[in-house]
């Protein structure tokens, strides 16, 4: 049991704890910084701009004929740049894998009687995929345990960063028009999956820090909270885009799911920011 307890175990680089620290909360106050730089100013072209108020998509305040275009596209460069900073926080440590497990046929001697070698070879084989899928179980279960759930989290964040580059850099037209209720160009639809994409990683990145114990008490319930609020908000706003297209419940919906995702990341790099919690 206790080789079991100890299979793909990470273990921290030497002299990278401190290193680390400083990282976390570097990248972290970064991150903090990123997202209300840009939440302000992407929510200042919505409010303030020519954009269609709450019966629209908040992409719309950034269509290229608008004059606050280059205000949202830097607010969202900076959200972009703020996920690429949590994902940077989330996992500062080198790791190295822990020990392999040793196949000790010895120890896993059967007292089973066999009449003649082939059916001892046979047996014996059959015994040790049994032994070796069960240890498997185990390697991954310690594998996620241990941490690596933050890596599949800032990989997630890595890659809804580069996808918010995508948005914010492929601009849609006016009424940034998606299918099935209206005609979309190849813009549109690129500039529409690009932010559906980075929407989504964000909220499966807060799953993966929720079910991640190595994140900490404190990242935990607040990945949970988001996760608990937003999940409800995305299946909302994805059965509202195919069933009733665009209109003040989609702009509502979304604007709650963006604040709920936003929450999220400055919460989280707040946390990070003030200690060193994984």
């Amino acid at each position: 049991m206790a080789d079991r307890d100890r299979l793909a175990s990470p273990v921290t680089a030497p002299g990278a704890a401190d290193r680390g620290s400083v990282a976390v909360r570097v990248a972290a106050t970064g991150a903090a910084l990123g997202v209300l730089v840009g939440a302000a100013l992407v929510t200042l072209t919505v409010v303030a701009g020519p954009g269609p108020g709450l019966t629209g998509y908040v992409s719309e305040a950034g269509v290229a004929d608008s004059g606050s275009a280059w205000t949202y596209r830097i607010g969202v460069f900076a959200l972009a740049t703020a996920l690429l900073l949590l994902a940077a926080a989330l996992h500062p440590r080198p790791l190295r894998p822990g020990p392999t497990p040793r196949r000790d046929h010895m120890a896993r001697r059967d007292r089973t009687p066999c009449r003649d070698r082939t059916a001892r070879r046979d047996h014996t084989a059959r015994r040790d995929q049994a032994l070796w899928r069960g240890e498997d179980r185990l390697r991954l279960v310690a594998v996620w345990r241990s941490g690596y759930g933050l890596r599949v989290a800032a990989l997630l964040l890595v890659a809804s960063g580069l996808a918010t580059v995508l948005s914010g850099a492929v601009t849609c037209s006016a009424g940034c028009p998606l299918p099935p209720f209206e005609r979309a160009t190849v813009a549109d639809l690129v500039h529409g999956g690009a932010s559906i994409a980075a929407t989504a990683a964000v909220v499966f990145a807060m799953i993966a820090v929720t079910l991640t114990p190595a994140a900490g008490h404190t990242l935990r319930r607040t990945a949970a909270t988001a996760t608990v609020l937003a999940l409800p908000l995305a299946g909302a706003v994805g059965l509202s885009m195919l069933f009733v297209g665009r209109g003040s419940l989609v702009g509502v919906l979304e604007r709650l799911l963006l604040a709920v995702a936003a929450g999220w990341g400055l919460a989280t790099a707040a946390t990070l920011a003030r200690r060193h919690p994984h």
